[in-house]
């Protein structure tokens, strides 16, 4: 017995030593194996082509749904526009919500890489079931004779929902896990490798774009002029690509072992906070329990270093007398280590900043509901060409694959010198940037709607259900103003919410960041019940008409553009409050 303890710390002492010259990565991460992984034959950016090039297939895919969804709910399955941006709202809104599932299956069982390859699976399926709602002709409805519209029937709703559904659930795997598992590829122990990460969420984001570009263009044209069999089987086609790209780099990934349910780890900190609730936090915080060497209890953590904030939950790694003679300190749910502590610590800490997130998404949300009812009712005539009002999404993604690469090699060497941190602005300072255009996205929205009205109303088309003479290229301003503050929003969450996440709980962090974008897509359709529901009082018209000629979509955008400058000000609270994370 003795010889194998003096086997195993030879060993260790080994790959302490290999670490400390710089031949193993320092954060625990291991191969396929579980073995650890020498630096310069994994992970780093050989191993980043792989997962971008996933990333990049799989939202072409999303995209190619989601882009142009709305339309194929009004002019398909016959839907009115508050019933077709509802639909859209709530399933992209659900999109975002499964990631909590895949998150946990991640962190607590499976690891990233095996929930990636299942759920990846189940989203193939769902895209395939899609194509052939819209291929066959017994599962679409009939076509429009004149102003009758015959509605789809049940089995054809269940079909096309279910088809649907199946991505959002299979989105679930792949959205918290992706981006984590790329930017598990840079040693966070390695300076070198720490300044690398923060490149690779901006070009983590830069892919999705170019995917989104393709889908919002190409595809939305596709759906649009050849149908919209094809235009959903070329997504569906896309995904099973994503799939191949993603097993291809196997042999030179990093993996972190799975930690064990986070959540679990929760309810012991609260359980036994509870149980010792009577005791004293002593002042010498070294008192508090936490294991003897270098490594953490929790697989896959390193240590975190005690906060003082929260002082309560430190109750939960108070040593009492009896544990110190039984010297049993086996039992998590009466006792925990500092590191598992500081774990629910960072999330309470992370939650005000997570809640500003909201109100953000639920004006992202517009860019594929309101912003694409206004751009039907406008001119979408270029010449001989006709634009698809979905396809103005693409000056939203031109406008971020335009400011990822400026941001990336201009912006943030200017702001290092200044600034002097790695990354030229702190996570939290480059959301603040994202909420203060956001404001200004939404007020170029509300500018547009009143010059449309006023010109419909000028050539008496208020009563008519037709497009105002008003090129759709002036939305061009509100999809760009929208694309330069998801840059600084949605990059600076993923960055965030990965930095600051304890190490085992990084999948589902990212989950809570994407649960913004779902609660804010929830938002974006409660804000519009209501909105529909007090101004349709007494038989009033209503903000958001069928007929948008005789609404007034415009004051909609400036309720969003109110909430959006109130959001920011109390983010801006938030974030000269928020305590750093700190990792041994």
């Amino acid at each position: 017995m003795g010889s194998v303890d003096e086997e195993r710390s030879l060993l260790e002492a080994e790959l302490d030593q290999a670490e400390s010259n710089g031949l193993y990565t320092g954060d625990g991460s291991v191969d396929f194996n579980g073995n650890p992984v020498l630096k310069q034959s994994t992970g780093n950016w050989r191993a980043c082509p792989f997962i971008l090039g996933n990333e990049c297939c799989e939202r072409l895919a999303y995209y190619g749904i989601a882009a142009n969804l709305v339309s194929y709910l009004t002019k398909k399955l016959h839907e009115g526009n508050v019933s077709a941006a509802r639909n859209v709202t709530t399933w992209q809104g659900t999109c975002y919500l499964t990631p909590l599932i895949g998150a946990v299956l991640a962190d607590a069982y499976w690891g990233r890489y095996w929930t990636i390859a299942a759920f990846s699976t189940i989203y193939f399926f769902g895209m395939c079931t899609l194509t052939l709602s819209a291929s066959i002709p017994a599962l679409k409805p009939a076509e429009c004779v004149g102003s009758i519209c015959p509605s789809a029937t049940p089995a054809q709703y269940a079909v096309f929902f279910f088809g649907l559904y199946l991505i959002a659930l299979g989105t679930g795997g792949i959205k918290p896990c992706v981006s984590s598992f790329g930017a598990d590829q840079f040693d966070d122990t390695d300076p070198n490798e720490r300044v690398k990460k923060g490149s690779f969420f901006n070009w983590f984001y830069f892919s999705i774009n170019i995917g989104a570009l393709v889908s919002s263009s190409l595809l939305v044209w596709i759906q649009d002029n050849a149908g919209w069999g094809i235009g959903f089987g070329i997504p569906a086609l896309f995904m099973g690509l994503a799939i191949g790209s993603f097993f291809s780099g196997t042999a030179l990934y990093r993996f972190q072992r799975p930690g064990g349910s986070p959540l679990t780890r929760m309810c012991q900190v609260l359980v036994a906070a509870f149980h010792k609730r009577s005791l004293k936090v002593p002042e010498d915080s070294t008192l508090l329990y936490e294991t003897g060497d270098k490594h953490s209890a929790i697989e896959g953590s390193r240590k975190l270093e005690h906060s003082e904030e929260l002082k309560c939950l430190d109750k939960a790694a108070i040593v009492t007398d009896v544990e110190t003679k039984s010297g049993d300190f086996s039992n998590p749910w009466r006792l925990c280590t500092v590191t598992q502590v500081e774990e629910l610590k960072i999330l309470i800490r992370m939650f005000p900043i997570w809640v500003t997130g909201i109100v953000f998404s639920a004006v992202y949300a517009q860019m594929s509901t309101m912003f694409v009812e206004q751009g039907m009712m406008m001119d979408t005539k270029i010449g001989s060409f006709t634009i698809p009002p979905a396809s103005l999404s693409t000056f939203d993604v031109i406008s971020v694959i335009f400011w990822v690469p400026i941001y990336d090699r201009i912006i943030v060497p200017i702001a290092r010198k200044f600034t002097r941190k790695e990354r030229g602005f702190s996570e939290l300072q480059r959301m603040g940037i994202g909420l203060f255009i956001s404001v200004l996205c939404m007020s170029a929205a509300a500018v547009v709607e009143i010059r449309r009205l006023q010109l419909a109303k000028e050539l008496d088309l208020v009563d008519k259900q037709v497009a105002v003479p008003i090129s759709i290229l002036w939305q061009i301003p509100q999809y760009f103003l929208l694309g330069a503050a998801e840059v600084c929003t949605f990059i600076g969450q993923l960055e965030f919410f990965y930095d600051q996440s304890p190490d085992a709980m990084r999948s589902l962090c990212s989950a809570l960041s994407l649960l913004t974008t779902s609660l804010g897509n929830y938002l974006s359709s409660f804000i519009l019940t209501l909105v529909t529901y007090f101004t349709t009082k007494g038989g009033q018209i209503g903000w958001i008409s069928d007929n948008l000629n005789e609404g007034h979509l415009d004051y909609f955008f400036w309720l969003l553009a109110g909430l959006s400058f109130f959001n920011m000000l109390v983010y801006t609270l938030c974030a000269s409050r928020y305590k750093q994370k700190k990792a041994s």
